[in-house]
């Protein structure tokens, strides 16, 4: 015949239509927007329809079906109080020499469990944390 033998073994290249399949994509989606590409995956497979990860990653970005990302945001500060607010004596300081002037901040620090409270005391000419501690809940004096 005159042709070669992997002309036998290749698979014609049809055209795929995902129209369907991308709908499917697009009412899971819709109803988890929370959902990535991942647990659209297990819904279309829970749904009978076979797929894998790179036949849904690719449409996920090019359909925009981006899951919407939470913020979990923590308020760990009450600025509406009416306890008095005292001036920041060290911005017009001048400082000379180490253990002239501490800073005090605290800050929490986000863990697998929630976060934690971390207080750190720096020396002001150095910049050298002079002491910390740290503790899951915060104390009140």
């Amino acid at each position: 015949m005159g042709l070669a033998r992997s002309t036998f073994q290749d698979v014609p290249v049809r055209a795929v239509d995902d129209t369907a399949f991308v709908e499917a994509m697009a009412t899971t989606c819709d109803a988890f927007e929370h959902h990535g590409w991942r647990r659209v995956q297990a819904a279309l497979r829970q749904n009978g329809l076979q797929v894998d990860h790179e036949k849904v990653r690719r449409p996920v970005r090019e359909h925009e079906l981006q899951p919407k990302m939470r913020r979990r945001v923590t308020k760990t500060t009450d600025s509406d109080h009416d306890h008095p607010v005292f001036p920041n004596l060290a911005k017009e300081a001048r400082i000379h020499g180490p253990d002239r002037l501490w800073m005090a901040d605290i800050t929490s620090v986000t863990i697998v469990g929630g976060f934690v409270y971390v207080a750190v005391i720096l020396d002001a000419w150095s910049r050298r944390v002079v002491g910390f501690a740290s503790a899951a809940r915060s104390t009140r004096v």
